[in-house]
């Protein structure tokens, strides 16, 4: 089985914004089979749910215009990344990860049961809460 890389939201946003941190996934995402590369459907949503804020709080059109432009970079980027699913499966990981009183997000308790469902690494900076999942697998990129 080929391994699989969860991309966090953290390191989604690293991408988009410029900086070291972003050049340097950037590099390992160059070097890693583009198959083995996935983000998350929670991933898709804290990121748009962040860009449709944004566009929200600004109060002209020429302040939007710009925010527009990245709302439409980040959906291309989206729409040529493969997609998983929080899927019945994952839900139940989910639940399982609740009742065990792990302590982390809500958001990132689903993308850690997305990622154990499909055997994913997560790439992450937030390997401290992610650490407390058991099993789960986590690679920070950024450094």
């Amino acid at each position: 089985m080929r391994a699989m890389y969860l991309l966090d939201t953290d390191h989604m946003s690293l991408l988009h914004r410029a900086g070291e941190a972003g050049d340097r996934i950037r590099r390992r995402l160059e070097l890693t089979p583009a198959d083995q590369i996935a983000v998350s459907i929670v991933t898709y949503e804290e990121q748009m749910r962040g860009w449709l804020a944004d566009i929200a709080r600004a109060r002209t059109i020429e302040q939007q215009k710009p925010r527009y432009d990245e709302l439409r970079h980040l959906v291309e980027v989206y729409s040529k990344t493969p997609m998983l699913p929080l899927s019945d499966e994952a839900v139940a990981v989910y639940r399982n990860l609740w009742l065990q009183r792990i302590r982390i997000g809500s958001m990132d308790m689903k993308i850690a049961a997305i990622a154990l469902t499909n055997r994913a690494t997560v790439v992450t900076r937030n390997v401290s809460d992610f650490g407390r999942v058991p099993n789960l697998r986590t690679e920070d990129w950024s450094i």
